[in-house]
């Protein structure tokens, strides 16, 4: 009998399961090699459209396509064994209304073999992602700043300041009421996210948030230091990979230069003359 055991991916219910439990680790990944390595230690793995930003040199996340989503989600499914696969799905790809949001979401899921998607909106996206999940499609919520809005937020500014909590608590409340079975909160402040979690009833997933969270994510980009044109401040970088390549691709160019490599034992003899 093989000792080969099948790994079970986590799902969308077991990840709502753990509401008030063991913190939940999150990271974005856009790449199989990389999805290799933050499945090993993630419960939910994200294929965001921040990949338009720190892959594809864009300046926001508004250029970020269908097609893009699809390759790169392909790409992760190829290294993601064990994590929810969670796939964002692109500006304008859902905003017009729930069959627009259902017709693409079933396109994400089936061609990249995801677990779930996320969207952006609070009280404006209820009736969609009650929608979306009575038909099948898993839905993670996003309020706070959602960067697809930075155009109308004015930036990206932290949401949920003074009256605006108000607002912030009642978009929560209604993506959580509609099906979602978890709500990223993204850069609002630490109190009305405590607040938000011990209010809504499925896990809160915070980046600029609180500690108080029932998980937490990063841009994998950010936390490894491999995307450094900026930090924002809710970026905790655990290495500096850019600038051990940027030491390595300086000493290649100078081996190069003077002739040191490629070495003897870098290249092929002909043993037969």
């Amino acid at each position: 009998m093989s000792s080969h055991q099948e790994i079970r991916a986590l799902t969308p219910g077991d990840i709502r399961a753990r509401k008030g439990g063991d913190p939940l680790v999150c990271l974005t990944a856009y790449t199989t090699p990389v999805a290799q390595l933050a499945d090993a230690e993630c419960d939910l793995v994200l294929v965001g459209d921040s990949v338009g930003m720190v892959l594809h040199g864009l300046p926001t996340t508004l250029g970020v396509t269908m097609e893009m989503m699809i390759l790169h989600g392909q790409a992760v499914a190829r290294g993601v064994k064990r994590a929810l696969m969670v796939v964002d799905m692109p500006f304008a790809s859902y905003e017009e209304g729930p069959t627009q949001a259902y017709r693409n979401a079933a396109r994400l899921m089936a061609e990249t073999g995801c677990g779930a998607v996320k969207l952006e909106g609070g009280q404006h996206m209820a009736e969609t992602i009650h929608f979306l999940t009575q038909r099948g499609i898993p839905v993670m919520g996003h309020v706070g700043l959602t960067p697809q809005s930075v155009n109308t937020l004015g930036g990206y500014r932290v949401q949920g300041k003074g009256a605006d909590a108000t607002r912030v608590m009642h978009d929560a409340q209604a993506v959580a009421q509609a099906g979602a079975f978890s709500v990223v909160l993204e850069k609002v402040p630490a109190r009305l996210a405590d607040e938000i979690t011990a209010t809504i009833d499925v896990p809160t997933v915070g980046i600029g948030a609180s500690a108080g969270c029932d998980g937490q994510i990063l841009v994998i980009d950010d936390m490894l230091g491999l995307f450094d044109a900026f930090k924002p401040k809710f970026v905790k970088r655990y290495a500096a990979l850019a600038d051990d390549a940027r030491a390595a691709i300086a000493a290649y160019a100078e081996e190069v230069r003077a002739r040191r490599f490629p070495a003897a034992e870098h290249i092929f003899e002909d043993q037969s003359k």
